[in-house]
């Protein structure tokens, strides 16, 4: 009865959520900590950050993150139901949407209602590297590679995974 209780908050969860993740589930992350972490109490901050780490190094698409939050609330289960419920909904209306702009012809709205999504997504990106950020840094030597690192990565055309290595090596040294 746990299980299936469980596995009804998953998907009411992320059903939910997946159609407010304008910008994919990479712009929802800030909320999906708030929910599995501080709401549900599903996982610690470390467990998140970790979990976030794994989808992010795991071939595929990124909402993999809904995944793993789902495997440890209730297993393979629950990675399942977490899945579909947060990419189900959001096909279906993907889908209807396309097919209502696809019979739109020539009307301006499609292109203003794209150019206005563009700045919220970029938003909430930047929360949810900024929830990322003060959930993996634990240290202000962490917290001053971050920065240098953002800046860095915003700043040059110096492919990230140099970044990434670099940040493995002080984190192998033990300076972070």
């Amino acid at each position: 009865m746990i299980l299936v209780g469980s596995l009804l908050s998953i998907a009411l969860t992320f059903g939910a959520l997946s159609l407010f993740a304008v910008g994919g589930a990479a712009a929802a992350i800030p909320e999906i900590h708030r929910l599995a972490v501080d709401v549900n109490h599903w996982m610690t901050d470390t467990q998140f950050a970790d979990a976030y780490a794994i989808s992010q190094l795991s071939p595929g698409p990124n909402v993999l993150i809904v995944s793993l939050v789902g495997y440890k609330v209730a297993g393979i289960l629950g990675a399942l139901v977490a899945t579909v419920a947060m990419c189900g909904p959001t096909a279906a209306l993907s889908f209807t949407v396309s097919r209502i702009l696809h019979h739109a012809g020539s009307s301006p709205w499609p292109a203003l209602i794209q150019k206005a999504l563009v700045p919220v997504s970029i938003g909430l990106m930047a929360a949810s590297g900024l929830v990322i950020a003060m959930t993996a840094d634990r240290t202000m030597v962490s917290a001053a590679v971050t920065i240098v690192a953002a800046g860095v990565a915003f700043a040059t055309r110096l492919n990230p995974l140099w970044l990434l290595v670099a940040g493995g090596f002080l984190g192998f040294a033990g300076l972070t």
